[in-house]
């Protein structure tokens, strides 16, 4: 049997995930490719550094040409995250005329477009699937399953950290600072965490699932984003009264051709939907497409042994390639030609939302912010406030018809600067899973 070459950038946590797998599942992955993938160097910061894994010193290395320029290597799998030297070394091994798989959301959302189109002019693929949602194979799935259908929607719960967060707030009444301070404890969130809490993560992956979804490129800080920090106590049992529950969602809307509208922010999403019920660290992606209808991908989006599972499935389609064209080269791979588009704006989608102003208790407040939204066309489908006593704020809680964003964005911006407004409202979304996409051309939430 035939072996195959690999080399690795990398060795951390899902590095030696992947080093796990090989050698658990080694005998098996063999028998399903007729090949056997070989680890053959590993490039690594620290030789002697202690690891979870027991590593044979040989296949170490602090210079990146043992991998890079090793004329046996035939992929190079890169695990050192960020975009440089990754995408230098990348780079590399492609004119090299290596295939790469990656896990770095943030390279191939904010480099993807050379590094694909290097790819494409040398006839070798670059496989992502471990960049978005850990171990769920739902890049796979709409790269191939999927790659017959028309994807209208993609809706997904793709940052850990953020749902952890939130999850606890939820089932636990604790404030966003306590639940970060507990998410940080368990490992679950980073030391320095605005990455994931701001949305940023979550718009990486979904910069990447519009271009397996619809074949575009989209800059991902091009993709209105909101993070989940300005979510209070108080919002989360709101949500609750009103049968919801609060989730950090990344959003794809894909009109007739293909021109995405997208968006990351927190939502209330309704008890009832299956999102809904994803808790702690656990991601879920759930796609609508025509033939199809809903589909749902669900599991652990982060970790050594999640993450390494994608990357080691990238490695044996890689070598799947390999074996099966080895003497006229793999066959055209996906993304060859990528076409970079600027997200659609927002103005003209729809989605109730709910609002929570913050006024003194004064005469004619409630009918002063009543007016400012009827002005903008925001119309009111029900309205509660708390009952403080005579010298203490109010929150009030509005709830709004299917309105555009763009009204709804004007007339918050009125009423924060009401000399009666003590804070900037709070506004959250609403899901409406049932609303098709075909029908507005764009379904808004």
């Amino acid at each position: 049997m035939r072996s195959i070459h690999i080399g690795m950038l990398g060795l951390g946590n899902v590095g030696q995930g992947v080093l796990r797998i090989l050698a658990e599942n080694g005998a098996a992955i063999s028998n399903r490719i007729a090949a056997n993938p070989v680890i053959s160097r590993v490039l690594v910061r620290e030789l002697d550094k202690a690891r979870a894994l027991e590593v044979d010193p040989a296949l170490l290395t602090l210079d990146p040409s043992d991998v890079l320029d090793d004329p046996n290597v035939r992929v190079v799998v890169e695990l050192i995250g960020g975009i440089e030297p990754a995408r230098s070394y990348v780079l590399r091994a492609l004119e090299a005329g290596k295939h790469v798989v990656t896990a770095n959301k943030a390279l191939l959302a904010e480099r993807g477009e050379e590094l694909f189109a290097a790819a494409a002019a040398r006839g070798l693929d670059i496989y992502f699937e471990g960049s978005v949602a850990g171990g769920i194979p739902v890049l796979r799935a709409l790269r191939e399953g999927l790659a017959s259908d028309r994807i209208d929607r993609v809706i997904g719960i793709v940052n850990g950290t953020s749902n952890y967060i939130l999850d606890a707030m939820t089932r636990t009444g604790v404030s966003y600072e306590q639940a970060l301070t507990a998410a940080q404890a368990a490992g679950f969130a980073e030391a320095d965490p605005t990455l994931d809490v701001e949305g940023g993560d979550a718009a990486h992956k979904l910069a990447l699932l519009a271009l397996v979804s619809v074949g575009v490129r989209v800059d991902p800080d091009r993709i209105h984003t909101e993070g989940i920090t300005r979510v209070r106590p108080f919002d989360i049992r709101s949500a609750h009264e009103l049968g919801y529950v609060i989730k950090s969602l990344a959003l794809a809307d894909f009109d007739q051709h293909g021109r995405p509208h997208l968006r990351v922010h927190p939502t209330f999403v309704p008890r009832d939907h299956i999102l809904a019920g994803v808790r702690g660290s656990y991601n879920a992606v759930e796609v609508s497409s025509r033939a199809l209808g809903q589909s749902m991908y669900y599991g652990k989006g982060a970790g050594m042994m999640p993450t390494g599972v994608a990357v080691v499935s990238d490695i044996i389609e890689v070598c799947r390639d390999i074996v099966g064209f080895s003497e006229g080269g793999p066959p055209p791979g996906a993304f060859r030609e990528v076409h970079p588009v600027e997200p659609a704006p927002l103005d003209d989608l729809e989605c109730e939302n709910y609002l929570c102003v913050h006024v003194p208790n004064v005469p004619g407040v409630l009918g002063k912010v009543a007016s400012c939204l009827g002005r903008h066309g925001v119309s009111i489908k029900r309205m509660n406030q708390d009952t403080p006593g005579a010298d203490e704020p109010i929150d009030m809680v509005i709830m709004t018809e299917r309105t555009q964003e763009a009204k709804v964005r004007a007339a918050v911006a009125e009423v924060d600067t009401f000399d009666l407004a003590l804070m900037p409202t709070h506004r959250f979304r609403i899901l409406d899973a049932d609303d098709p996409v075909a029908d507005q051309g764009g379904a808004g939430a």
